[in-house]
């Protein structure tokens, strides 16, 4: 094995690595924000969880991934340490398939469907149709399916150049005489647990052995021990993602660890216990690429069965190891943890609960405004306060974690997503500033202890409850995605434009009739225009949810087109104001 044999060695790696990291982020964009909804969906059942990680695992072919996400997840608050243990578990075993795909280097035949099967002459095809997709296609999906299949390739054409810069090996005795010192089981293990250690990758870790074990020689005795050091290996990326987060997120680490060292120490005394016992035929004999990937899914899975009962002992192992501290820093404190944008539609995904929490907690501080305008009350009066202060910090942070994941490759969903956010978290912002304004009519009614007549109390209790419901039907429609809902907002938010300017009119009327004062007309018109800015921040809301839906950006044009020449509103429109009509 001379220089050149190394250099290919190493830059099949390379390839093999890049090839993974295309094809993870291609098939993550096409998950989009689905695995963060599902993770916290499902993990109540072990059961589910399990399949879960599995599952994910599998999506984005990389369990150090999905450990990273966990341990941004645990540490922003948004999962706890007991729900992401039997994830980590399904995690192990969704990582397996990779081997079992790199398995198919070592198919031999003359038949053409088995030639086939080899990854040299089916990635090619795979390469092919990525580069015409990449290229040619015109949505976004599709672009991103072209680069998992070229990522495939790439990976798979790095498997190659490996397995032909190791294949000298099998004719040097030098390297059978290294091979001795696999026969202990410790070293095996810890070669494989170091290794992949230093690459961060079981994946790549496990197709350098496969590519190896093409050689002849190695046994079975060698593998299995670097195969469970491998999955130990594995932990170092989470034990680094832990650095600087909260100790309860530390504890995924701390479990993830735990898992593959408990899994290794009883598999491996089991292993030679019954090979003392029975003396197991196969222990000696060569393996192959698929014998590396069926041993592989055993350990994983057979370690799974035995723990798998046994999530709350591990969760108070973690425990014992990192205990808790007086000072221990709250998870509340991590807005939205920086690891997750490893993942960005994660990211994305948790913006959007942020968000529709933003725009619940402005839906709470008009309806409290309202109230304290209709009767002071120094408790809602603080809550209003504190909240102003929530959604300042909400839409600070928001905008600085969504402007930052917009630079990265994103689908077609996701940048959507991005903008729809983008829009609505400033108008939101600002419906909470109103919240404030009416609470300040509300301390000037209180202070000079004056109150509106009873006509103009029941002109604003009608005006009110029209924007009662405007900001339930954009928040509704918001938190749901409905444009259906966020078609119904301009209409109204028309008829409230109707009440408002009917209201003034009428104050005018009672006015000159000397039934209102000045003053209370300066009140009542600072309440009339705060009522009419929370609409109009509605109207903004839902017409950028739908523009943004149908690909446009010109809100605009939406509003000025829908509400000409459509039947469609015009019907709304009338329902609403037959709804919301001032009795005379």
């Amino acid at each position: 094995m001379d220089l050149f044999s190394f250099i290919t060695l190493f830059g099949g790696l390379a390839f093999f690595l890049y090839g993974m990291h295309v094809m993870s982020s291609g098939l993550e964009k096409l998950a989009g924000g689905k695995l963060e909804g599902a993770l916290k969906k499902m993990t109540a059942n072990r059961f589910m969880g399990l399949m879960l990680g599995a599952g994910i695992t599998i999506a984005i072919q990389s369990s150090s991934a999905m450990t990273v996400m966990l341990v941004g997840l645990v540490n922003s608050g948004i999962m706890q340490l007991g729900q992401t243990i039997s994830v980590i578990m399904g995690s192990n075993i969704g990582t397996t398939l990779t081997a079992w795909l790199l398995s198919m280097v070592g198919i031999e035949s003359d038949n053409f469907f088995m030639s086939m099967m080899k990854p040299e002459n089916f990635s090619l095809i795979f390469a092919f149709i990525g580069a015409i997709l990449i290229m040619m296609a015109k949505s976004q999906k599709k672009k991103d399916i072209g680069g998992i299949f070229v990522g495939f390739a790439v990976l798979m054409y790095g498997m190659k150049l490996m397995s032909d810069a190791v294949s000298p090996l099998a004719d040097m005795s030098e390297f059978a005489s290294m091979l001795v010192a696999f026969k202990n089981p410790i070293v095996g293990v810890l070669v494989g647990a170091v290794f992949t250690g230093i690459i961060q990758s079981s994946a790549a870790s496990v197709g350098i052995l496969q590519a190896l074990a093409l050689t002849g020689n190695i046994s079975y005795g060698m593998a299995i021990p670097i195969i469970m050091g491998q999955n130990i290996g594995t932990c170092v990326t989470a034990l680094i993602s832990s650095i600087g987060v909260n100790r309860n997120a530390k504890r995924v680490a701390v479990v993830h660890m735990s898992f593959n060292i408990i899994g290794t120490v009883v598999c491996l005394i089991g292993y030679y216990m019954v090979d003392a016992i029975v003396s197991l035929p196969f222990t000696d004999k060569p393996i192959d690429a698929l014998g590396i990937a069926v041993v592989h899914s055993i350990f994983n899975l057979f370690t799974t069965v035995i723990l798998l009962p046994f999530l709350k002992q591990l969760e108070k192992l973690a425990y014992i190891i990192l205990p808790e501290k007086k000072n221990e820093q709250s998870s509340d404190e991590v807005f939205i943890d920086s690891r997750l944008f490893a993942t960005p539609s994660v990211v994305i995904s948790e913006c959007n609960n942020r968000t529709v929490e933003m725009a619940e907690i402005a839906r709470d501080m008009i309806h409290d405004a309202t109230l304290l305008v209709n009767k002071y009350d120094a408790v809602i009066r603080q809550k209003i306060l504190d909240s102003e202060e929530r959604m300042d910090i909400f839409e600070d942070k928001l905008g600085t974690i969504l402007v930052k994941v917009s630079s990265q490759a994103l689908s077609d969903s996701d940048s959507k997503k991005v903008s729809t956010m983008l829009h609505a978290i400033g108008d939101l912002e600002r419906l909470g500033d109103h919240a404030v304004n009416l609470l300040k009519t509300s301390d000037e009614l209180n202070e000079k202890k004056i109150s509106f007549s009873e006509q103009a109390k029941s002109d604003l209790s009608v005006l009110q409850s029209a924007v009662g419901e405007i900001i339930n039907l954009t928040i509704d429609a918001y938190s749901h995605e409905d444009a259906t809902l966020a078609f119904r907002v301009e209409p109204l938010e028309q008829v409230v434009d109707a009440l408002i300017l009917n209201i003034k009119n009428r104050h005018i009327e009672r006015l000159q009739a000397g039934n209102c004062t000045i003053e209370l007309g300066f009140i009542l018109s600072d309440l009339l225009t705060n009522y009419e800015r929370i609409s109009d921040h509605c109207s903004n809301i839902a017409a950028a949810m739908i523009e943004i839906a149908d690909g446009s950006f010109d809100t605009h044009r939406y509003l000025s087109g829908v509400k000409y020449g459509n039947s469609r509103f015009d019907e709304i429109f009338d329902g609403y104001a037959e709804k919301y009509k001032i009795s005379m």
